[in-house]
């Protein structure tokens, strides 16, 4: 039956015509920037109660070696070296689950959503031990504590590395930073390195003023992100298998390689 705006000559309404289902692909990257936002709030825990070193930012935990080594710290040094531990462990564990990338594969893997699964289950052990400390872990808890987020977040590396799209990435970010500023050199912006950046900050931002001014409920943030990726990848991609080949290229607006 035709609209009766149209048969009256008049335009459709803007709500009909502006609405339309996101891509695959587009999902998928929606999935990835909202992953980004837990990247940034455990990295705020981590640098705000947990011995002011990183979780993800891999580069910037080795420097505080060298800073350690220098005023010789033994406590920076073990809290940057078991998070630089953690993370390789978290990496190394991730890759295994989620496999490696395929010349033709579905748009999302079925093993980034088990992958992803594993890392809610270490990110709730997290939660867990800091909830019974109240948001105030022992100066002993935190170096496991630690090491526990950063095996979290190399896990996440791990699956996002199966999409094997060059400039997607949810934790090593410098690379997406040159992207976004040789893209506006360019007068052409990456939208995906920009909105992931933008959630890195956004996560961030809210990690460090629950860490602070609700510290119990911090681990919510890493916690309700993996939920929602998770409820939304098997909505959207349940029927999917490592088996059903899909041909796809890069991820709209992403340059560069990500790496940093």
């Amino acid at each position: 039956m035709n609209d009766p705006a149209e048969e009256r000559g008049q335009r459709p309404s803007v709500t009909r015509t502006a609405r339309r289902e996101l891509k695959p692909e587009e999902t998928r990257n929606v999935l990835v920037v909202v992953l980004t936002v837990a990247t940034g709030a455990t990295d705020a825990i981590g640098f705000i109660r947990l011995g002011g070193v990183f979780t993800s930012v891999m580069t910037g935990n080795l420097v505080l070696l060298g800073v350690a080594a220098g005023r010789v710290n033994g406590a920076l040094a073990l809290h940057a070296g078991l998070a630089v531990v953690g993370y390789v462990l978290g990496v190394w564990a991730g890759t295994r689950m989620a496999g490696r990338p395929l010349p033709a594969q579905p748009v999302w893997p079925r093993k980034i959503t088990s992958t992803l699964a594993v890392e809610l289950a270490v990110f709730a052990v997290f939660g867990t031990w800091w909830g019974v400390a109240g948001g105030h872990p022992s100066r002993q808890a935190t170096y496991v504590l630690i090491a526990v987020n950063a095996v979290a977040l190399g896990i996440q590396s791990g699956a996002v590395m199966r999409f094997g799209l060059p400039g997607l990435s949810t934790t090593y970010l410098t690379g997406t930073l040159t992207d976004v500023v040789a893209g506006f050199t360019r007068r052409r912006p990456p939208l995906l390195s920009l909105a992931v950046f933008l959630a890195l900050l956004a996560g961030a931002g809210i990690g460090a003023v629950l860490t602070i001014e609700v510290p119990a409920s911090a681990p919510a943030i890493p916690l309700c992100v993996l939920v929602l990726v998770l409820v939304a990848a098997a909505r959207f991609f349940g029927k999917s298998s490592d088996s059903t080949a899909v041909n796809e290229g890069p991820p709209s607006g992403s340059h560069g390689t990500g790496t940093g």
